[in-house]
């Protein structure tokens, strides 16, 4: 397997993303956590919390036992780079596209069976065919009804910028989903033209540790406007109901930047020993029961042909207006963590 050039891991380092992957996993060669080699071993850049349940049902379904480690998605990957053929990992689990784009890059996936691929639409899957989309997230603008009538919330994320909204519109830049939308902005609009857009958002806007802190403000008037994901307005509402939540949500028309479609994949680790136990892992990942659980369960829209949310209020998948974009040149995350520190948001 090739490993990583010097020039790579350097820009890793530089990007912050590796030290914390290196102190939270190690780099000796994989195995289970008694140092047998039977287990699976799953990075996994999705929050415990979030995917364990589901996770938890794996050594049933691949027939052996099953060891998650928990990170920072793009942390993981700096960490798979790293290791190299001496890495742990027979299955990575991203929250974001970008992640499994730079390991699909540096050739430290393998393809998987067309059978896998063909579950899912070609636009949430690896070009190359070695990673798959298991879940999709959009990108929204979230609102404070008495705060700005709905009719006067921005169609597009170049409006936050606008004077008008100074002081009014909060974010969160720290957050991978928020890094990842900028990097597709990068993708469609270029450096140049996504460098100045931050500019003004920062100008105009609030910062906030995460999303769930940009909903937080949005719901008690601190911010009218906040740029999240979809799901966690709707799983807030599963949890206090519709009446106890008072942000509304609005998903952006005309292929806007802003309302990005990304995707929590997955992709099989190169020469990891665990090939066969992963590919059982995949499968079950898309099947109905899994997939189920990601729509009913994480509030995001399962991508596996056949399964469909039954989240109440949440717009059909295919009714979406996403931008058009290959979620594989995501990977450039680096040059966004840049971007953003040079913009001095992070």
């Amino acid at each position: 397997m090739r490993r990583p050039s010097a020039r790579r891991i350097t820009a890793l380092l530089t990007a912050g993303l590796l030290l914390p992957a290196l102190a939270a996993c190690g780099s000796d060669k994989g195995g289970s956590a008694d140092g047998g080699d039977s287990a699976l071993v799953i990075y996994s850049g999705r929050n415990e919390k979030l995917v364990k349940p589901i996770l938890d049902k794996l050594e049933k379904a691949v027939g052996s036992k099953v060891e998650v480690r928990y990170g920072d998605s793009a942390e993981l990957a700096a960490q798979i780079l790293e290791e190299g053929d001496r890495t742990k990992a027979g299955l990575f689990f991203s929250q974001d596209a970008g992640a499994l784009g730079a390991l699909s890059k540096e050739g430290m996936l393998a393809k998987l069976p067309q059978s896998s691929l063909d579950e899912v639409d070609p636009a949430y899957r690896g070009n190359a065919g070695d990673w798959v989309g298991l879940s999709g997230r959009v990108r929204v603008i979230a609102y404070n009804p008495d705060k700005v009538a709905e009719e006067k919330v921005p169609d597009s994320v170049h409006d936050v910028v606008k004077p008008e909204w100074k002081g009014k519109v909060g974010f969160a830049p720290t957050n991978a989903s928020f890094q990842t939308f900028v990097t597709g902005m990068r993708v469609l609009e270029g450096d140049d033209a996504t460098r100045e857009w931050l500019k003004g958002l920062k100008a105009n806007g609030t910062t906030y540790a995460n999303n769930l802190a940009t909903l937080d403000a949005v719901e008690a008037g601190e911010v009218e406007l906040g740029l999240v994901n979809h799901y966690y307005w709707y799983e807030r509402v599963a949890e206090k109901g519709a009446d106890k939540v008072n942000a509304k949500l609005h998903f952006l028309p005309g292929k806007d930047p802003g309302a990005l479609i990304n995707v929590a994949g997955v992709g099989i680790l190169k020469d990891s020993g665990q090939t066969e136990t992963a590919q059982k892992a995949v499968d079950y990942l898309l099947s109905k029961e899994a997939q189920t659980y990601f729509a009913d369960t994480t509030k995001e829209y399962p991508l596996a042909a056949g399964v469909t949310s039954s989240v109440e209020g949440l717009p059909a998948f295919d009714s979406l207006q996403s931008p058009d974009i290959d979620l594989g040149k995501l990977e450039s995350l680096q040059e966004t963590l840049a971007m953003l520190q040079e913009v001095g948001l992070v």
